[in-house]
């Protein structure tokens, strides 16, 4: 589990084709640090396992359904990558809960100066759009943000400089793509609410202060 603090930015720097998958060396310096085989990395959104490292990068493997769902079926070397280490029981939660379990991608359609924000507005597949709400976090790459405004199956994020400059959004251009996890909260209960035999509904929830 992640918090969406992007923790640095590293680059791709080989690509090993393996049977229906692909094994990525990512350099880094900060993550490196107390880094084990094993640990998890949250790598643009996508929770990857740490399966071998030296003092300057890192590399694990992805399989076909992360590559189906992410930006990492096009990968390729010199991409830049938001990166995170796991949260610990110590750790300051600062962003909001990212399980780094990428749902789709969603494609930049706008990209604005307002002030001193640059605000991005970003389509996602009609599947996706309704658990996305306006005020409401949603995971960029990795990066938690909030959502200012929500329109069917778009929605914008408003990014201050210190935060663009640290993240790879800021190397993104119109008609890119970018991996989208929504909150997994909204999930859960069209879930359970989809359910005919269980004695949970929407008015349940709303009495119970849920929604």
């Amino acid at each position: 589990m992640f918090t969406g603090l992007v923790q640095e930015m590293g680059q791709i720097t080989q690509i090993q084709h393996l049977n229906q998958g692909l094994q990525l060396t990512i350099t880094a310096s900060k993550i490196l640090e107390r880094i084990q085989i094993g640990d998890s990395i949250s790598t643009s959104g996508v929770c990857l396992t740490v399966i071998s490292f030296d003092n300057v990068s890192f590399s694990a493997d992805l399989m076909f359904e992360t590559l189906n769902r992410s930006t990492f079926k096009n990968a390729c070397t010199g991409d830049w990558v938001n990166l995170e280490k796991s949260l610990t029981m110590e750790d300051f939660l600062g962003g909001h809960l990212v399980l780094g379990d990428v749902d789709c991608t969603g494609i930049i359609q706008k990209m604005e100066i307002h002030g001193i924000a640059s605000v991005f507005q970003i389509s996602v597949p009609s599947p996706y759009g309704k658990y996305i709400t306006e005020k409401g976090r949603i995971a960029v790459d990795g990066a938690s943000l909030t959502v200012i405004s929500e329109e069917k199956n778009l929605f914008s994020i408003s990014v201050i400089p210190h935060t663009l400059k640290n993240i790879t959004l800021g190397l993104k251009k119109i008609g890119d793509s970018v991996n989208i996890e929504t909150d997994i909260i909204a999930k859960q209960l069209e879930k359970l609410i989809s359910y005919n035999n269980t004695s949970l509904t929407k008015e349940s929830l709303i009495k119970h202060g849920f929604i």
